[in-house]
């Protein structure tokens, strides 16, 4: 008997891509390629679904929704972020982006920019000084961080409440990332300990995420299968990931359609670019500092640093290693000088602003700045597409912003927050979004959990769901 096209696919199955999870024969959408000491992620594909286009196909294969959540420091400029809305009420179908988030025009509907919402934990309230710690305290968590430099406590946050109920369903709950290293002790604000300041991501009350602040680690991270004896080895011949894989991957180009081979090439171009830009990196840093080793390089250029971790969590996403994942653009109060853009001095002192008109006008460099990186990554998530009819960006939340509003005034309402991704078809995109009253960030963070299927009775001070957002 002549065995049938899932049949056929079945018995082609390369070394390293497993049976478990497929639907009638079918490629596993956990289907992975193997090398030694390594493992490989892949795309959505053709062979991952039903052939036949009927009620069944819909509901055959899970189309994930993924949550990102990334924070940059000392706020912004608020006249030149928010939108302008030719509509009354809560909600502006009819709006114009504003100077600082004109990038986005590409994705403005696949955006909402949401307005007063607050992190009432971010406040002194009896506390004194240290704004900048609170804000990336609160930013993920909403909750109380207590002021101490030694035992800490704060609560977990919105993105391992998630990631803790995804455990088991992709090779990592989660990708923790930033362009900043951290420091976990100590005091760095005003008596608040140095790990308020340098993390969002919270396992629980008392232990921040650990963040991969360099390009290859995080590149390790996600595709090395954790023996770090091999990974070595392969490190010192630097020997491409694709080439690692390379057996795997020509036996699964030979048993797909035409379409998964031009899907395949491209994402075996994208990660084959990747490694390039990172080996780049490291290049220029080891001729720049020709004395010192720098074996896993770091890199000087913020925008290739943060496209690059911009790219390892759509790559990420693209082949569902991680479903949640952070990024931290700076620490809390980061001083880094912006020279790419033109901008000399250090991003906190600036943010004291006293509406000083020539250093306001400095800052809104680098709130452009920032905004033109943000939309880098979300037009990538959008170009890639995820099964039929959608996109990465249309099945996932991403959320941008800042856990301080007007940087001046260290103000912790009406924060610069946008929203971005359909949430798999849960959200209504393309809004203004402005609540009449001051809501808590937290009731934003239940409204995503609900999305993602990670749902949660409360997180930090929130009162309930944003319904605001629909």
């Amino acid at each position: 008997m002549k065995p049938n096209k899932a049949q056929e696919i079945d018995m082609q199955r390369p070394n390293g891509v497993p049976a478990t999870g497929e639907v009638s024969g079918l490629l596993s959408r956990r289907s992975l390629l193997r090398g030694t000491g390594l493992t490989l992620g892949l795309p959505l594909l053709e062979a991952m679904t039903p052939f036949a286009k009927s009620a069944f196909a819909a509901d055959a294969i899970e189309k994930p929704c993924r949550m990102a959540m990334i924070f940059f420091p000392n706020g912004a400029i608020m006249p030149d972020w928010k939108p302008t809305s030719k509509e009354e009420g809560v909600v502006s179908r009819d709006w114009e982006l504003s100077n600082t988030l004109r990038p986005l025009a590409g994705v403005k509907s696949k955006i909402n920019v949401i307005e007063n919402l607050a992190h009432d934990n971010g406040r002194a309230n009896g506390d004194g000084a240290g704004d900048h710690a609170r804000c990336a305290a609160t930013f993920l968590t909403a909750a109380r961080p207590l002021k101490t430099s030694g035992n800490i406590k704060i609560g977990i946050s919105v993105d391992q409440v998630a990631a803790q109920q995804l455990i088991g369903k992709t090779r990592l709950p989660s990708v923790e990332l930033g362009l900043e290293g951290s420091r976990n002790g100590g005091s760095c604000d005003s008596g608040y300990s140095c790990a308020y300041s340098s993390n969002i991501s919270w396992r629980d009350a008392t232990r921040p995420m650990p963040k991969e602040t360099t390009p290859r680690m995080a590149f390790e991270r996600m595709f090395g299968s954790g023996d770090g004896g091999e990974r070595r080895k392969r490190d010192l011949v630097r020997q491409s990931i694709l080439d690692v894989v390379a057996g795997d991957a020509k036996k699964l180009m030979k048993q797909v359609g035409q379409t998964d081979q031009r899907k395949l090439d491209e994402y075996f171009t994208s990660v084959r670019e990747i490694e390039m830009r990172i080996e780049r990196a490291e290049k220029l840093d080891q001729q720049a500092l020709p004395d010192i080793e720098v074996p896993f390089g770091r890199v000087e250029s913020f925008r290739e640093h943060a496209r690059l971790m911009y790219d390892l969590m759509a790559i990420g996403f693209q082949t569902d290693t991680m479903r949640v994942a952070t990024l931290m653009l700076d620490n809390a109060g980061g001083n880094r000088r912006y020279t790419e853009v033109g901008v000399k001095d250090a991003h906190h002192e600036m943010s004291h602003h006293r509406n000083r008109e020539e250093t306001v006008a400095q800052i809104r460099k680098v709130d452009h700045y920032l905004v033109e990186q943000f939309a880098y990554f979300l037009e990538k998530l959008d170009a890639m597409k995820d099964g039929e009819g959608g996109s990465i960006l249309d099945q996932s939340l991403v959320l941008y912003g800042s856990g301080i509003s007007d940087g001046n005034r260290h103000q912790h309402g009406d924060l610069p927050i946008v929203l971005a991704g359909g949430g798999g078809g849960r959200v209504e995109t393309g809004r203004l979004i402005r609540p009449e009253h001051e809501r808590p960030m937290g009731n934003l963070f239940l409204s995503m959990l609900d999305v993602m299927g990670t749902p949660a009775e409360s997180i930090g001070d929130s009162s309930g769901r944003l319904t605001e957002l629909g």
